[in-house]
């Protein structure tokens, strides 16, 4: 009895326990459906949908007349939902379908593509992706006609998805300028990344959902937010004169065997840069354009900065050009340290303009230290008053701005001045350098340089960047000094080896020594500098090229041909150069027609519009020009005599006299000179004949 009121009292038990736990499961399915069913419903949507970016298509970068610098191409992924299609559409052409992938992607057989897509079909996939290769626009064009794709997203199942890359028609023509873009199409350097914000436009976004395989298919339900395509950049710079100087440029730096190289040209009234070009070696020997030196490329200019040390001392003096100075016998003691000048024995006492011409560091300095010797700190407000100072702006991220030593910094001692004065001790980029030459040569006004004229959307202008900051930096009289001694050095002085007939150059050499481990050794930095044509200027241009390692070393011999090879082919390339020339300017000079066949120089006179009369019958003639007319003259064609040949071509002389069995000699080019038998003498007595041509 016991024993069975234990046993059930157990069962009892657990029979209690099995409605406890009944309850408690019955709880927490009411708690999971009613309590906490929002929080896990979003859960799922939260794994299995998404919000996906659309990305915006990348604006333009585009030259001054409009052609494109760089430019976003869509390129599209193929993909399917292998479940759209009918089953009689699908069953008529999934075999064509495959061919025509098969065929169009040569990568696998036709029946790979038929088994892939049914497959995903069978198995109820929603999404496939039919290659991993990308097509361009015009492809997707060809696929979108294709059987199955032809019925489009809602009945075929096709998916083109987008993806824009960029594109630069002129493939690396000014690189390093124009820029370049990521992985993300987010821009890295140059104007790219400069006007990022611009050209990026905004994205949209459309919902995903997560399907089988682990891919993501779009769902077009409504809420799906079109993109804002990025803004158009209009430059400055010119495509044909970017050609120019890069084409001068490598040319320059192969034949010199440089390391490094740029050229900025820039409008002189404007003070838009229509080119800049950059090269540097890399570690195969080739020149490529890796480094924008134009812009951040710090380096002592050299001789280059002379003109602005002696345009100070003119605006704070009453020197005149003519004046003389000693600068001895080719050294010079300054306080501690000796400068030389080029010249072994140097150019002894010469005026101040052949100072300038000839590049004489003593000249330049003795000048500049005699006189700011007490008030350096005036001296250095006249070279921030020009332009070199930390206010230099550029429209592009990561240039850099001048860097000068003040007199009351730690570093500054007596020999700064004097070495400062002709080039050393401070850093400037080439577009420092050149932005203050431009002012000279437009009438004394400094202009910001620029790169970028404006933002737009289409035919929008969005932002406009008129002209910059322009202010006058000296006096008219101090510059048509400085374009008299920059035309010096052209004309007289150390680049008279670029001297042009047909227009002037204004401009200035420069060799600096570089500086390697805390030392100056004898490797160079040239350059020459300048502005064309120097009675109406209309650019201006800088060229540097550094470490030239043949026999040329300096400014003169390694930059200033590049320069005159830009300036040759942009004026002979620019017909706002020359001038239309009246009817009454042209001066007639009458065609130089003596004696020949008389059939040949009809036709060739009648051709020319020509008058001529003829006064013999005879088939060999010569001319008599009386005003604006030609008469022919019979040549003496008696067979016993010698005929009179000159004047006549060389082969219309052969042909008469060996027809009168003379033996022909003949010397010189042209048409015959002389004859050393007289016409009209018995031919019987001779047997050769020697004729002179010239």
């Amino acid at each position: 009895m016991n024993i069975k009121k234990e046993i059930l009292l157990r069962v009892r038990i657990v029979f209690f326990i099995i409605i406890l736990i009944s309850l408690a499961i019955i709880y927490s399915i009411f708690n999971l459906q009613f309590n906490q069913g929002e929080y896990w419903q979003s859960k799922s949507t939260n794994i299995n949908f998404k919000y996906d970016k659309i990305k915006a298509s990348r604006g333009n970068i585009l030259s001054d007349d409009g052609s494109i610098l760089a430019t976003s191409l869509p390129f599209y992924k193929v993909a399917l939902d292998p479940s759209i299609a009918s089953n009689e559409n699908f069953k008529n052409n999934i075999d064509s379908l495959s061919y025509l992938l098969s065929s169009f992607f040569k990568d696998n057989s036709s029946s790979y593509y038929r088994n892939m897509i049914s497959k995903a079909r069978k198995d109820k996939r929603r999404y496939i992706l039919l290659n991993k290769k990308k097509i361009g626009y015009q492809d997707k064009k060809v696929l979108s006609k294709w059987p199955i794709f032809r019925d489009g997203r809602l009945k075929g199942g096709i998916l083109f998805e987008k993806k824009d890359e960029r594109y630069r028609p002129f493939s690396r023509l000014g690189y390093r300028t124009i820029g370049s873009v990521d992985e993300n199409n987010n821009g890295t350097v140059g104007i790219e990344y400069s006007y990022n914000s611009f050209l990026n436009g905004l994205d949209g976004e459309v919902l995903k959902q997560k399907i089988a395989g682990n891919y993501w298919k779009p769902i077009y339900d409504g809420t799906e937010k079109l993109p804002k395509n990025g803004s158009d950049v209009v430059t400055t710079i010119s495509v044909n004169l970017q050609d120019i100087s890069e084409s001068a440029l490598l040319d320059g730096m192969i034949k010199n065997n440089a390391d490094y190289g740029s050229v900025i040209l820039m409008e002189v009234k404007t003070g838009e840069i229509k080119a800049i070009a950059n090269f540097s070696k890399n570690k195969s020997g080739y020149y490529t354009e890796n480094y924008n030196y134009a812009i951040q490329g710090m380096h002592e200019p050299g001789s280059t900065f002379k003109l602005a040390s002696l345009l100070a001392y003119i605006e704070d003096s009453d020197v005149s050009i003519y004046d003389s100075i000693d600068t001895g016998n080719g050294e010079f003691k300054f306080y501690t340290e000796t400068m030389k000048d080029h010249k072994p024995g140097g150019y002894g006492k010469i005026t101040v303009k052949e100072v300038f011409e000839k590049s004489s560091n003593i000249g330049i300095a003795k000048m500049v230290d005699n006189h700011f010797r007490d008030k350096p700190d005036i001296f250095l407000n006249y070279i921030k008053k020009f332009g070199f100072n930390k206010n230099f702006k550029f429209q592009i991220y990561g240039s850099s701005v001048p860097s000068i030593k003040n007199h009351t910094d730690s570093a500054w001692s007596k020999v700064s001045l004097p070495w400062i004065a002709h080039g050393y001790e401070f850093m400037l980029t080439p577009l420092h350098t050149l932005s203050f030459y431009n002012a000279i040569a437009n009438e004394g006004y400094f202009i910001e340089p620029k790169i970028v004229k404006k933002i737009k959307e289409a035919n929008k202008v969005i932002t406009k960047f008129n002209e910059f900051d322009r202010f006058k930096i000296i006096s008219n009289n101090s510059v048509k000094t400085a374009i008299q001694l920059l035309e010096g050095v052209v004309e007289n002085g150390t680049a008279d080896n670029i001297k042009h007939s047909n227009y002037k150059i204004a401009g200035k050499t420069g060799t600096a020594k570089k500086v390697i481990n805390g030392k100056y050794v004898n490797r160079y930095y040239t350059s020459f500098v300048g502005f064309f044509p120097s009675e109406e200027p209309r650019y201006s241009c800088i060229v540097v090229i550094d470490n030239p390692k043949k026999y040329r070393i300096y400014g003169s011999d390694v930059a200033a041909p590049v320069f005159k090879e830009i300036a040759d082919k942009i004026f002979i390339s620019d017909t706002k150069y020359f001038t239309e020339m009246k009817e009454n300017d042209i001066k007639f000079s009458f065609p130089r027609i003596r004696s020949g066949f008389k059939k040949d120089l009809i036709d060739i006179s009648n051709s020319l519009g020509l008058s001529n009369h003829s006064k013999t019958e005879g088939d060999w003639v010569r001319t008599k020009i009386i005003d604006n007319s030609i008469f022919w003259e019979g040549i003496n064609s008696k067979s016993y005599l010698v005929p009179n040949v000159v004047g006549m071509t060389l082969k219309d002389a052969i042909f008469i006299l060996e027809s009168k069995g003379l033996d022909v000699n003949f010397s010189g080019r042209g048409r015959v000179k002389k004859q050393n038998i007289s016409p009209g003498k018995l031919i019987k007595n001779y047997k050769s004949i020697t004729i002179k041509l010239g």
